[in-house]
């Protein structure tokens, strides 16, 4: 493989991790109940998915602009107040929806995969 498909496929790679950051996001904070921005970004990492700050702040603030997320700040013991963010109502709403979509998503990719396989 060439240089310059390589590189287009580790682009196509990007986004399709891209495509699925807000979902993985609201499912952890939804498991969690709430989450501090670094424990979202360790979280992310356990599961293979390295995001940087500078990615996580702008789509949290969309999510929260969009009505999914809600926040609250709280002390710390070891500095400034945190910010804490929890699932809205609509944000449940929201994962039901995308699950649905992934999941028939995923049988589809799964299928051509299959078939792929069983030719090749």
């Amino acid at each position: 493989m060439d240089k310059q498909n390589r590189e287009n496929l580790e682009n196509t790679q990007a986004q399709m991790r891209k495509g699925t950051l807000e979902f993985c996001i609201l499912l952890l904070i939804a498991n969690a109940k709430k989450m501090y921005t670094s424990n979202i970004l360790e979280e992310l990492e356990k599961h293979k998915l390295i995001v940087v700050e500078g990615t996580l702040y702008p789509l949290l603030n969309r999510l929260k602009r969009e009505g999914l997320l809600s926040y609250t700040w709280e002390e710390s013991e070891v500095g400034p107040p945190r910010k804490y963010y929890s699932i809205t109502k609509e944000g449940s709403e929201a994962i039901k929806f995308l699950t649905k979509s992934w999941k028939s998503l995923s049988n589809s990719l799964t299928s051509l995969l299959n078939h792929y396989e069983q030719n090749h």
